[in-house]
Parts: C-alpha cells; sequence; structure tokens
C-alpha cells in the first residue's frame, strides 16, 4: 500500500555557490574508492572508470537516484544503469511509462534519449563489493545536493533502494524520523515528492523482494503525479 508521509518544512536544497555538481576525473575525497578505481583502470585501461556524471536533462521534473556505478554497468560504460542488469529493468520500464524513447542497448551511444527525467547516483564512483561505506556516501552527498539543486523544474524523485532515499532524505534537509523508507511509500518535501522503491538489482529481482510489476506501480504512479500537476 502506498503511504504518503510529510513534513513541516519546505525542503529544499539551497544552491551552493563553488560547488561541484560532478566529481573530478580523478576525485580524491573517498580514498578507498580512489584506490580501487585506479585499480580497475590498471586492469581495464578502456573502460570509464571515474565518477559517473549524471544521465539526462537538468530541465527535467523527475530525478532517479542509485546507489553507485556497477562494476561491469556504470563503472564500464560510463552512462548510469547501461550495461547490467538493474539497467534492464529500469530502462525497459522508464520507456514503458515515457519517461525516455530510444532503444537500450546496454551501451553509452545507444542513442536513448531521457524524456523529462534524470539519473543520477548517491555515490559516484564504483565501491568495492557494491557497498559504499557511511563515510563514502556522506562525502559524496554535496554531489547529490548540488545536482538537486541544478534542476529547477524538479518535482519527483524516486529513490532505488534504502541507502538512495536516506541519503536524498538528508540532502532535501529532512528529518530521517517523518520519511521512512518503504518501497511505495511516498514523501512530501515542500513542491518535491520523494517515492520509495527497492533496487532494480538482479538480487532483488531473483529473490522476489521486488518484481516488474512492483517496480513500474511506482513509475507508473510518478507519471500520474506529474501528469496531475500539469492539468
Amino acid at each position: 500500500m502506498t503511504t504518503i508521509s510529510t513534513t513541516e518544512d519546505e525542503a529544499r536544497p539551497a544552491s551552493a555557490p563553488g560547488i561541484r555538481i560532478n566529481p573530478d576525473r580523478n576525485c580524491p575525497l573517498c580514498p578507498r574508492l580512489a584506490g580501487f578505481r585506479e585499480a580497475a583502470r590498471a586492469r581495464e585501461p578502456d573502460w570509464f572508470n571515474s565518477p559517473v556524471p549524471s544521465f539526462g536533462d537538468p530541465s527535467a521534473a523527475l530525478l532517479i537516484v542509485g546507489l553507485a556505478p556497477g562494476m561491469r554497468g556504470a563503472n564500464r560504460t560510463g552512462r548510469p544503469f547501461t550495461g547490467d542488469y538493474a539497467g534492464d529493468l529500469l530502462y525497459a520500464t522508464l520507456l514503458e511509462y515515457g519517461f525516455a524513447r530510444g532503444v537500450y542497448q546496454a551501451r553509452p551511444d545507444d542513442g536513448l534519449m531521457l524524456v523529462d527525467c534524470r539519473i543520477t547516483n548517491a555515490v559516484r564512483c564504483v565501491p568495492p563489493q557494491n557497498k559504499p561505506l557511511p563515510v563514502e556516501i556522506n562525502t559524496c552527498r554535496q554531489f547529490l545536493t548540488a545536482t538537486l539543486a541544478a534542476m529547477p523544474r524538479l518535482r519527483a524523485i524516486v529513490a532505488l533502494g534504502r541507502v538512495a532515499h536516506e541519503t536524498t532524505v538528508k540532502a532535501l534537509g529532512l528529518r530521517a524520523a517523518l520519511a521512512p523508507f518503504s518501497h511505495g511509500a511516498v514523501h512530501q518535501a515542500g513542491k518535491l515528492r520523494l517515492y520509495d522503491s527497492y533496487h532494480c538489482s538482479r538480487y532483488n529481482t531473483n529473490t522476489g523482494v521486488l518484481t516488474p510489476e512492483m517496480f513500474r506501480s511506482v513509475f507508473a504512479r510518478v507519471r500520474a503525479d506529474l501528469e496531475l500537476l500539469r492539468s
């Protein structure tokens, strides 16, 4: 069942002059991730192996926040959710609900375009075992906050998984107790709505934690709410 929690504040990240939206290619802020990135570059020099930038138009109404680049997915291709199973489900769903057009072929030059949608990650660099440390999530939040502040038409955020939810809640300045994570939950943050979904990882879908129908229902709700705002 979808639940809606509200907050007392008109939560919205303030624009911060001088804060970068994307980390440098050789970002040193998280030593463990920087070392892991350097090892990947030595092993696979033809891969992207850098902090992965957001994909999509900054004027979009919808922002999707994932966890972090996958080693053979975005870390290899340089585009969020491109080249791994999570991208197969995500982009198929975005195409179904009109948030993308074209054909997803799991490579950054496939010509796929996002429509009124942008995708980013809570942590921009690939972490060992797909598990960023709390200090790395906290350190990278500045880029998420800057991304939110640079989207003037933003109205909806979909957080994929608990980590993405929790760091987005902090980036928005919400109180965590008023916006608990739950699949299908919707949290009001001033003019923004934060929609929760389990992450579309192979593990979650293989174990039945998340079904394609559950995932599609989140984006169906987002589409309906955005259309209502425009009417």
